[in-house]
């Protein structure tokens, strides 16, 4: 592929994650930030059952404040004394936020009250109790959102509340917001580079400089820039450990293949996943450009909210009797390719829709299938994802409190769905997910 078709896929690739197609697009967005305090963004955790009592994993309802789900779980780690693969949770919840969920502690032969009370500044325990397995990821129901808009006057409330109240009737497209894209907004750009086996490709993407910098990464990617390896690691943070693994090879005089080797398994899988990530956004938007996001279409593959079961749609499932009360209900929905070797294809001009998506950006299915027989450390199975999911019990409200004139949006989203592409869809905004400086 000549450099000008490579930049081209990339820049549509690109327009993917910057450019969604709203629902709410004929409702005026409110415009405001979120974010500006830890309790301007409250989370609770809607657990998917309780605990039963007995058993030899504590569960606790935890609040925490300002700390990221990996550092709640260190601090806890060291006062129950276990190692970290012993705490379970069922999904990550946001940093910059005030955020309530279940974790669970492997203390075999031990009970809560062997242990001395638990203090930290910035966590409290809400109630503590017992069960006999351990919470794993995507154990939970989802998750209920207090979110308040901050620079916006109060009368806004009711675009506000016009847009939530067509997300609940219609459902929201379950796009996957900024953040699966990574602070420097490329993750993307990275996981198409390692499919296409562009090592030198991803590696530029994941040092080099770009529109987009942490301040304090800013010298090392210009080093990288220049081919000073040496110094570009020394300059990087400690904190960016994939970022130094890659880095110290190419200091040592390894090439980029080695380079993106030495980084970090579940750290390459995540790229991927923000590959797929984007080729589903391109399609979801298609559908809601189409109208086509609340029903379902002949070749479609069903997804039931519930079961997360999946079913062919043909001619006679379009047929049945209770099928559009089923979509009213929000039982099921359309779903997108999270494309991968062994993802459930849809049929019929649906799939040539899917696979045009895919092929839009300059990758083949062929190249997934060489991707894995390339690095076998790199498996793009792939999976479906539902279209559109439900905002549930739409709350909106306008006000004033010793911060300034606030507008709050409150709802209930599944798991796995980003409370920020709801918000997105009512301030029309550019949502400024932090940088990662820490």
């Amino acid at each position: 592929m000549v450099a000008s078709e490579e930049h081209a896929d990339a820049a549509r690739f690109d327009a993917q994650v910057s450019a969604p197609v709203y629902l709410t697009r004929d409702v005026e967005g409110i415009g405001g930030r979120i974010k500006e305090r830890d309790e301007d963004f409250i989370v609770d955790e809607v657990p998917l059952y309780q605990p039963s009592g007995r058993g030899e994993h504590i569960y606790l309802y935890v609040e925490k404040r300002g700390l990221s789900t990996i550092q709640l779980r260190d601090e806890l780690a060291r006062h129950f004394r276990v190692r970290p693969q012993a705490i379970g949770h069922a999904g990550l919840k946001d940093k910059h936020a005030i955020t309530r969920q279940v974790v669970s502690i492997h203390t075999p032969g031990k009970r809560p009250e062997d242990f001395p009370s638990f203090e930290h500044p910035r966590i409290k325990i809400l109630w503590v109790d017992l069960h006999e397995n351990k919470l794993q990821r995507g154990h939970l129901a989802g998750n209920r959102f207090s979110i308040k808009v901050r620079g916006v006057e109060p009368t806004a409330a009711l675009r506000a509340k016009k847009a939530l109240d067509m997300l609940a009737r219609v459902g929201l497209p379950n796009r996957f917001g900024v953040q699966r894209f990574g602070y420097l907004r490329n993750n993307h750009l990275v996981g198409r580079a390692m499919i296409l086996g562009d090592a030198k490709g991803a590696i530029d993407h994941l040092l080099g400089s770009g529109p987009v910098m942490p301040k304090l990464q800013r010298d090392s990617r210009l080093a990288y820039d220049r081919g000073d390896y040496g110094t570009a690691f020394h300059l990087m943070p400690k904190v960016f450990k994939g970022e130094r693994q890659a880095l110290r090879v190419l200091a040592d005089g390894g090439d980029h293949a080695a380079a993106l080797k030495a980084i970090d398994a579940t750290a390459a899988g995540f790229f991927i996943s923000s590959f797929q990530s984007a080729i589903f956004n391109g399609v979801l938007n298609r559908r809601v450009t189409e109208g086509t996001l609340d029903r379902l279409v002949e070749g479609d593959v069903a997804f039931v909210i519930k079961s997360r079961a999946m079913f062919d749609v043909r001619a006679e499932t379009l047929a049945e009797a209770d099928l559009s009360d089923r979509l009213g209900r929000f039982e099921v929905a359309p779903s997108g390719p999270m494309w991968g070797t062994t993802m459930r294809r849809a049929s019929g001009s649906i799939d040539r829709v899917e696979l045009e998506a895919l092929e839009d950006v300059g990758v083949t299915v062929e190249d997934l299938h060489a991707c894995e027989a390339r690095d076998g450390y790199l498996m793009i199975g792939g999976d479906r994802r539902p279209l559109r999911i439900p905002v549930m019990g739409p709350e909106v409200e306008g006000g004033l409190d010793e911060h300034g004139s606030y507008v709050r949006c409150a709802f209930e989203l599944p798991r796995g769905s980003f409370a920020t592409t709801v918000m997105d869809e009512v301030m029309k905004a550019p949502l400024e997910e932090e940088l990662a400086d820490e």
